[in-house]
């Protein structure tokens, strides 16, 4: 029997670290997961352990191709964003992979925007808000002035991703995805890198750019395979909604974070959007796509556990609560008008006036929802948007997809299935370079849901 002809799709979070074997219908046929104890820079501040990653990654591929079922005919990542490894002449790594959580220094951030123009000016040529160290492009110029040392040994900074697929090609390479996604590297209006970076000579250290589509043969004959240059996981989550409908849509994509991205909306983004947490990404086609966010997972998970205890309930009874109309709590004036700094208010409100918890969890969720539909319309406004798909743990609650629907009434609302977005989308990146079918019409499994 030959062998299936598969994709192998390394799809690296922070916190789970997966493998996927896809075959050529985007099926998969194979998964494995990990969890890493984070280990601790120089400084004791937590960050990923990037030699248990290392390990995993090749531990990973001599599992896969020693079995005799498969045909591994080409390998692909998604890794999160905001993180770069810093590498000698010889691929080594020269530091720990920092944390984008790590604090960042307050006497840099004002010495940069000193010499590089306002906060809200610099902010809108480089579609990132001020974010500290999720800023990537401020890890670089933080290395530079506070470990010069070590910053003149830097041969090249890879992202994530692309770090990744060094690994296995042993080529050096950047890519948009990683680029563009809130790094301040990005000039939008010019299309190309920050006047800064080539004033701080960090284009040196950051490789020639590569086409996400594009794939490199492995370093070894190990591994007779072609390999991705790696894409930033929230632009590949994107991919399979962009190869399946034509019709412009918003997607809101929910989590810890509820990320509203529309790939239609070409308007500049504006200081106000800009204040209410509204940024650019980029596609790996090198499209802009104009996204908001919303902390609403990390919100929902901290009010429901507060509504259990208040009421005496087993957490897992939220999951799957049924819609009921009759239970939707009228509107009030308790909540503001535009989500600035994600202001939930559900916090503030007294349990002890709800009879039920159910009374109450509809309340969380009106009140999620609110903001919810404010933080998405930043993104519809200027664009001609006729459908909203929801993905993610919000997809599977039907208040919350019922109420979204209601918010939206001129719209096409619905809850989308797949597996694994971000890998689909990896995998679909490269479908030219590996895959001689046509892409399935099928990918994606939606639910519709009707407003009011």
């Amino acid at each position: 029997m030959n062998p299936l002809p598969v994709i192998a799709i390394f799809d690296i979070g922070k916190t789970n670290k997966k493998l996927f074997l896809f075959d050529e219908s985007y099926r998969i046929v194979f998964e494995k997961s990990a969890q890493f104890d984070e280990t601790l820079d120089e400084d004791g501040f937590p960050c990923e352990n990037l030699e248990r990653l290392r390990l995993f990654v090749f531990d990973s591929l001599e599992e896969i191709f020693s079995l005799q079922k498969y045909k591994i005919a080409a390998v692909n990542f998604s890794a999160y964003g905001a993180s770069f490894v810093h590498l000698d002449k010889d691929g080594k790594p020269l530091t720990a992979l920092y944390n984008y959580l790590k604090p960042y220094t307050p006497f840099l951030t004002e010495r940069f925007y000193s010499a590089y123009g306002n906060p809200e000016s610099f902010s809108l040529q480089t579609a990132s808000p001020v974010l500290g160290s999720l800023n990537s492009g401020l890890q670089l110029y933080r290395m530079k002035y506070e470990k010069p040392e070590v910053f003149k040994n830097i041969f090249y900074s890879l992202h994530l991703p692309q770090f990744l697929s060094f690994l296995i090609t042993g080529k050096y390479y950047s890519e948009l995805t990683s680029i563009g996604c809130h790094t301040a590297l990005w000039d939008f209006g010019k299309h190309d890198y920050h006047s800064w970076v080539m004033n701080e000579k960090l284009n040196s250290i950051l490789p020639p750019i590569e086409n996400g589509r594009k794939t490199f043969p492995a370093s070894t004959t190990i591994y007779p395979c072609k390999v991705g240059t790696g894409l930033h996981d929230s632009s590949a989550a994107l991919i399979p909604y962009l190869v399946n409908f034509s019709v412009p849509f918003v997607l809101i994509s929910t989590g810890t974070w509820c990320i509203s991205m529309n790939p239609f909306n070409k308007t500049p983004l504006t200081a106000p959007e800009l204040s209410n947490d509204c940024l650019c990404y980029l596609q790996y086609s090198g499209e802009p796509v104009k996204a908001s966010r919303l902390h609403a997972g990390f919100e929902h998970e901290l009010q429901v556990k507060r509504i259990a205890e208040h009421f005496g309930q087993d957490m897992n009874r939220y999951k799957d609560m049924a819609f009921d109309p009759d239970i939707i709590p009228k509107p009030d004036s308790n909540s503001p008008d535009i989500p600035l700094n994600n202001d939930f208010v559900f916090h503030k409100r007294n349990l002890a006036d709800f009879e039920t918890d159910t009374a109450a969890y509809y309340q969380l969720i009106a009140d999620i929802v609110k903001l919810q539909i404010l933080s998405t319309r930043l993104v519809i406004n200027g664009s001609v948007v006729k459908r909203i798909f929801v993905d993610g743990g919000f997809s599977h609650n039907s208040i919350f997809m019922n109420l979204l629907a209601n918010g939206f009434p001129e719209m096409e609302v619905f809850a989308a299935s797949m597996a694994e977005a971000s890998a689909l989308g990896a995998a679909l990146s490269i479908h030219s370079e590996w895959n001689s079918k046509s892409i399935p019409t099928d990918l994606i499994e939606l639910r519709y849901y009707s407003g009011r």
